[in-house]
């Protein structure tokens, strides 16, 4: 636990000299004989307060009323309550897979940091930033109303360093808890938070990957989530709120970290997760327009995740779309145009997003990969208006598939996962449908209604308060 005695907090990710891996153990390597039994129960702790008031903390959950997101903090003052740990490590943001002495890496390699202008060298361990490449990009200037709009929501909504600090630490500590249980594992932070299209207000997405090899997830996963589970429920329940396990085709723990007020969902293995992390991650940072770095993929995908969420078609759990699947319909949207924005990374670059790459170098992805050289000089608000009047009277949805791969779109396989499916987008390493939630016709019917209003509506105004009120969307960020 934090006291007031403690300096300042430095977070990890700009520590150096430390140790990437946790000190060997003499637990046996079988990852799934773990046992909560291991895990020594939590006693009430006290801890001291800036003004030298004395609490009490204990494993029974407390209700939080009226509890505000917090604040942005700086980078050298972040501070969280710890959760109780036996040992103390250097961690930082998804470190590698766990392999063999032998072939064990630092993670990542290279990065340009913004915080300390310094580069983290291949051995040292580092952080891999929000979309802080090795170019300087701007976002574009904007010359018309529309476009302007689309810049103001951004500006207001992106997600900030401060945010991603909160999610971290919370992995950090969590990851310390877990692998207590299974003690080859790693907590790896994925989707949003990290591919560069999160907002303030984004859920986390944790990747536990106890081994290299598939795991089951009917049986296996479900094993494995129930007794991180229990651990919630029980040592740190103090901290972890709401712990839920979903059984879903990918079964998660929904949880919220009563510290940061973030919601998190944590699966087991789901590797195709952390390769396209990286793959949106490249696709988000490296474009050049003209010759200029100049950035419009970002604020235009998180308009229409904005949209999406204030005309309700953005939720899996309710027959809808999922925030992934959105944005790989503005990828391929970019794609498709008589003078594409976006190329296909996969099919230029396929050594660097090869689906079996080992994890420990997933991450350089975005750090090897040139600058496309667009010519397409859209701005922000024609580029918006043309995703609407795409997918609302251009895309057969019938017959078509959405696929970032192949950066078009193509003929609807023959397969059960596409067979009487309203709506196919593949995911681009594992052939998924990940649009596969939207099975029922009424769904469906109101998905294409809500792209068909919002296309004419800004055709004919070209004002984004008719389909997205700026105040109230920036209020919700």
């Amino acid at each position: 636990m934090f006291t007031s005695s403690r300096q300042d907090y430095v977070p990890k990710f700009l520590q150096f000299g430390s140790s990437t891996f946790p000190p060997k153990t003499s637990k046996p390597k079988t990852l799934l004989s773990g046992n909560l039994a291991t895990v020594p129960a939590v006693t009430p702790q006290t801890m001291t307060c800036r003004n030298g008031s004395r609490v009490h903390t204990s494993d029974a959950s407390t209700p939080i009323r009226g509890r505000k997101r917090p604040c942005e903090q700086t980078t050298t003052n972040v501070k969280r309550q710890r959760f109780h740990s036996h040992h103390s490590e250097t961690t930082v943001v998804n470190q590698a897979v766990p392999l063999p002495e032998e072939r064990r890496y630092s993670f990542p390699a290279s990065i340009q940091s913004p915080l300390l202008n310094a580069r983290y060298l291949p051995g040292f361990t580092g952080y891999v930033l929000p979309l802080q490449d090795r170019i300087e990009t701007t976002l574009p200037v904007a010359k018309d109303k529309l476009s302007q709009q689309v810049l103001e929501i951004f500006h207001a909504c992106q997600q900030q360093i401060c945010d991603l600090n909160r999610k971290e630490l919370c992995r950090t500590e969590l990851q310390k808890e877990i692998q207590q249980i299974f003690p080859q594992s790693r907590l790896f932070l994925v989707g949003s938070s990290l591919n560069g299209f999160g907002t303030r207000t984004s859920d986390a997405d944790l990747c536990l990957v106890v081994k290299e090899e598939p795991v089951n997830q009917k049986t296996e996963a479900r094993h494995i989530l129930s007794l991180v589970q229990t651990l919630f429920n029980t040592k740190l329940s103090g901290y972890i709120e709401r712990p839920q396990l979903i059984r879903a085709k990918v079964p998660i723990v929904k949880f919220r970290d009563k510290v940061s007020c973030v919601e998190f969902d944590l699966n087991v293995n789901n590797i195709v997760g952390i390769r396209n992390t990286f793959l949106l991650r490249t696709y988000a940072q490296n474009v050049f327009i003209l010759l200029a770095v100049e950035n419009r993929v970002r604020p235009l995908a998180l308009v229409i995740k904005k949209w999406a969420h204030v005309h309700e078609i953005n939720d899996a759990s309710r027959g809808t779309l999922n925030s992934y699947s959105l944005i790989l319909m503005v990828l391929h949207y970019l794609q498709t145009l008589p003078e594409p924005v976006l190329p296909s990374l996969q099919k230029n670059y396929p050594e660097s997003f090869d689906p079996t790459m080992q994890l420990h170098l997933v991450h350089q992805a975005p750090c090897t990969i040139p600058p496309y050289h667009s010519k397409n000089g859209s701005s922000l608000g024609d580029l918006l208006i043309g995703f609407f009047k795409y997918y609302a009277t251009e895309f057969d949805w019938s017959h078509q598939l959405i696929s970032v791969r192949e950066a078009k779109a193509i003929p609807r396989p023959d397969g059960i996962e596409w067979r009487n499916k309203f709506i196919c987008v593949e995911e681009p390493f594992d052939g998924t449908n990940t649009a596969r939630a939207v099975h029922e016709k009424q769904k469906f019917d109101r998905i294409r209604c809500e792209f068909m209003q919002s296309w004419q509506l800004l055709r004919d105004k070209k004002d984004l308060n008719y389909i997205l009120p700026l105040r109230a969307a920036i209020q919700k960020r």
